[in-house]
């Protein structure tokens, strides 16, 4: 047989519970944020075999996987964590790339904010003297 270890790439996904469903895990392969060795996946029936580095871009994290296996069902995070292996870079804990992890500015002993206050911080950047 031809495919024998291989898999679908949003099968692949859906039991190896990187992505919710397997409708989701379709879309994402197919707006192009999901890489299998560097080339962009095109369709969501394209196959992914034992050996391939799979990179997905999902909102807040890029996840790098390495494919061990073809899954057989979706089954616990136990046996779906066997079927990968993370390849992710670590984040740290002081790592602000999101751009409302920066706390705002704001003078403390002045009290709460009025309205009219709070609209001019979001209109403009604070005035430091």
């Amino acid at each position: 047989m031809p495919g024998a270890g291989r898999q679908r790439i949003d099968k692949w996904l859906f039991f190896s519970r990187v992505i919710k469903s397997r409708s989701l895990a379709a879309k994402l392969v197919q707006s192009g944020r999901v890489r299998v060795n560097g080339q962009k996946a095109e369709q969501a029936s394209d196959l992914v075999k034992p050996g391939d580095v799979l990179t997905v871009n999902l909102d807040r994290r890029i996840g790098v996987l390495r494919v061990l296996a073809p899954g057989d069902r979706r089954g616990p995070y136990e046996e779906a964590r066997l079927l990968y292996e993370d390849l992710s870079p670590e984040r740290s804990p002081n790592d602000r790339s999101l751009p409302d992890a920066v706390a705002p500015i704001r003078d403390v002993s002045g009290g709460r904010p009025t309205r009219k206050e709070r609209r001019g911080a979001d209109r403009e950047p604070p005035v430091e003297e």
